[in-house]
């Protein structure tokens, strides 16, 4: 059953129709998708998974990439995070208690890198991040927010559709 099936006969009211995406990465340009998708795998090494999905999804509602936020959710879901924390993500200034200061230094990070309106990661910012990870797990870290940006970039651009992603569905 697809998402807007779904959601239809959850709630009887109409719903907007899903759009329809632009391109399909995958199939267009497979060389450039196999190679995201391995600097995916390798970013992740040595990193909880859980910090991994809470940055993956920051980013992608920073970039509001819906088809990301769609199975980042669900996947950290489907690893145990809560509901809460993955709701209060969105203002995690104000709901910093939800989080550890391990977390809170990563999420700060991740709008850095994700933003760069100010054409640079600040150094409080990265000296945060750098009194939390070592130096290994910090370049981990870095390369999970640079992929994740990238993927949101893919899925934004070319309008991949939120709703029909289950948790693991891609796993190599």
């Amino acid at each position: 059953m697809t998402a807007t099936a779904e959601n239809q006969q959850t709630h009887p009211h109409a719903y907007a129709p899903e759009h329809t995406p632009r391109l399909n990465m995958a199939k267009l340009a497979p060389e450039a998708y196999k190679a995201v998708l391995a600097l995916e795998i390798a970013s992740k090494k040595g990193l909880e998974p859980s910090l991994v999905e809470l940055v993956k999804i920051r980013a992608s509602q920073i970039n509001h990439c819906a088809f990301c936020l769609d199975m980042h959710t669900k996947d950290a879901i489907a690893a145990g995070e809560s509901v809460e924390r993955i709701v209060q993500l969105g203002a995690w200034e104000e709901s910093r208690h939800f989080y550890t200061e391990k977390e809170l230094a990563a999420i700060e990070l991740t709008e850095a890198v994700t933003v760069l309106t100010d054409g640079l990661v600040p150094d409080e910012v990265y000296a945060k991040a750098a009194a939390h990870f070592e130096e290994r797990e910090l370049a981990q870290l870095i390369t999970v927010i640079a992929t994740i940006n990238v993927w949101n970039r893919f899925g934004v651009t070319t309008r991949m559709v939120p709703g029909h992603y289950r948790p693991g569905m891609y796993k190599a």
